[in-house]
């Protein structure tokens, strides 16, 4: 399996309440956010690249010693997601690959639940966080119809997570959209906008995490909320 994680951008919500660093390398309970990360998915024997743009010696040295690909992403301030992701293309490979987004808190029990799963893709989401969030989904049956942040209250039943699961099997068509939408000038999306484009023509299925702990920083409040659980956790 591999895993790719996303640490170009700057992260401009939050850059007025931290010091000018990726948010990606903020200290969780001693270690960066990001080394927390790749340290579980390299005990799952699950292959990482992370692709880096903004203050990228910063990832590095949070990384250092790791056996980890990277990736840099020269365009970060012009591009979105999608282009870094496009980037990263040489290390797709027919293998399940998970992508996340490296300023995401998630555990072990996170993971566990997605490998477990039998679908060719999910995005991961929780029920629980409905009323406030970033990023919402209405989802029917388990899979995506609408998705977005302005989604009103009745349109919308669940948060996105930032995290993604891809078969094997699926990886094919999923590069081949990516290429084609970078190809088409669309490099100023987000790189979940690849799976959103295949509504319609495919199922694109959604995780429910509801009741395990996760965080994406956007705000100085996510990180706070961030350590406070690893405080709890660490007892």
């Amino acid at each position: 399996m591999k895993a790719f994680l996303l640490a170009a951008g700057r992260g401009t919500r939050i850059s007025k309440s931290i010091k000018n660093v990726p948010k990606c390398t903020l200290d969780v309970g001693g270690k960066p956010l990001v080394r927390r990360t790749v340290e579980m998915l390299l005990a799952n024997n699950i292959e990482v690249t992370i692709i880096v743009g903004y203050k990228q010696e910063l990832v590095r040295k949070a990384l250092e010693g790791m056996p980890v690909n990277f990736v840099y992403n020269p365009f970060f301030d012009i591009t979105n997601s999608i282009g870094s992701l496009w980037l990263a293309n040489q290390y797709f490979e027919k293998e399940d690959t998970i992508v996340a987004n490296a300023d995401v808190f998630w555990s072990q029990e996170i993971l566990d639940k997605i490998l477990d799963n039998k679908a060719e893709n999910l995005m991961l989401a929780d029920y629980d966080r409905v009323e406030d969030g970033d990023y919402f989904f209405n989802v029917v049956d388990g899979k995506i119809t609408q998705y977005g942040k302005e989604l009103t209250r009745e349109n919308r039943n669940c948060e996105y997570v930032g995290i993604a699961y891809l078969d094997k099997d699926f990886i094919q068509q999923f590069t081949s959209r990516l290429d084609e939408l970078v190809s088409g000038q669309q490099h100023g999306i987000w790189w979940e906008n690849v799976l959103y484009s295949f509504i319609g023509e495919r199922d694109i299925n959604v995780l429910d995490i509801s009741g395990m702990f996760w965080s994406e920083i956007d705000f100085i409040e996510d990180y706070h909320r961030i350590i406070e659980y690893v405080g709890r956790e660490n007892g």
